[in-house]
């Protein structure tokens, strides 16, 4: 694809992937603007959510597609040019891309709506250069339109963090008047937390941060269990579900243990590390179900950001200018972001 140029602009400032060395991960350079497809459109982002996914591509826990990826998929920002086949946006308008960046639209999962499985899907960031840039290329199909009046900042963690959580709290549903476990709080957590609270569920969350649970508690959570100090001596009732965030086999085992007779246990995670041996009878008997939950289908996108809309949900970040992409890695590595981290970038 050749390069396109915008106002005699013909490349850009961009964070690419080089090392698998903490903190050194990105390296700014200058990386052509492209020229959009036929169904594509060409994104001037405004800000680019740092998702524990990218830690996991700079970390090499994914296996490198590329030799030098810009990373980012939480994107917002404004549309500077659309290919002559989009219909759905057009210059000027706000909109979002997402981690599923496309699919083949003709395999047996598109055709039953659930892309998201598809053997050639394609994602933002991984397989194709993503936000932590001035412009991104996304494809119409997998975009979201974007009401103009929300800040890119607040908005940005919604186009993936909160598009998972509610794909995985769907699928591990509980009921209006059920009994959540979260575990781990993060980015996706902190949305998902308030998404479970506003649909009338009790909804418990565990922890190693005293700061992550405080938040907790403000964001809707009617009990915290503070982990590596009591484990969950402190759980005053099971769960009738429990999602994951933490990607930790101990973690998974230990939800398996607090989930009631015929609870769910749904894991939204990119990469675990490995699972301890668990017992059949005290993990798994009882009709107890274990499933990991993979990215989304556009519908859920759609779905999400209406009832994020709806619901108010708010977005707790500390923003970081386009440069620190690392800094920002590195504290969302040590827990060290209460909510989400986005990237400023124009």
């Amino acid at each position: 694809m050749f390069p396109f140029t915008i106002m005699g602009q013909v490349s850009m400032k961009a964070m690419v992937h080089k090392t698998g060395t903490e903190g050194q991960w990105l390296v700014q350079e200058e990386v052509d603007i492209a020229e959009p497809g036929e169904h594509e459109v060409l994104v001037r982002v405004g800000a680019c959510g740092v998702c524990r996914t990218d830690l996991h591509i700079v970390e090499e826990d994914l296996p490198p597609l590329s030799d030098a990826i810009v990373p980012g998929h939480e994107i917002i920002g404004t549309v500077e040019r659309a290919g002559k086949a989009v219909s759905r946006f057009a210059a000027g308008d706000t909109a979002g891309i997402m981690w599923l960046h496309a699919a083949c639209g003709r395999c047996d999962y598109c055709i039953s709506g659930r892309e998201n499985l598809c053997p050639q899907k394609v994602f933002t960031g991984y397989s194709v250069n993503g936000g932590y840039a001035e412009y991104a290329l996304g494809r119409e199909e997998y975009m979201l339109p974007v009401p103009a009046g929300l800040a890119p900042e607040k908005a940005a963690p919604l186009m993936c963090s909160g598009i998972i959580g509610y794909r995985a709290l769907k699928l591990a549903l509980p009921g209006p008047a059920g009994r959540l476990g979260i575990f781990g709080f993060g980015g996706s957590a902190h949305l998902t937390v308030q998404l479970a609270a506003g649909m009338g569920m009790d909804v418990c969350v565990v922890s190693r941060s005293e700061e992550h649970l405080k938040l907790a508690s403000q964001l809707g959570a009617s009990e915290t269990i503070q982990s590596g100090v009591t484990g969950l001596a402190g759980l005053t009732e099971k769960f009738d579900s429990a999602i994951v965030f933490a990607p930790s086999g101990n973690v998974v085992k230990q939800a398996l243990e607090s989930i009631r007779p015929g609870g769910k246990v749904a894991v939204p995670a990119v990469h675990l590390d490995r699972l301890p041996e668990m017992d059949y009878n005290g993990h798994l008997f009882n009709e107890k179900k274990l499933f990991s939950v993979e990215a989304n289908t556009r519908a859920d996108a759609k779905e999400f950001l209406e009832m994020a809309l709806r619901l108010g949900l708010r977005s707790e970040v500390e923003v970081l200018p386009f440069d620190r992409a690392n800094t920002a890695l590195e504290k969302l590595k040590h827990s060290a972001v209460n909510g989400a981290v986005v990237l400023r970038i124009t």
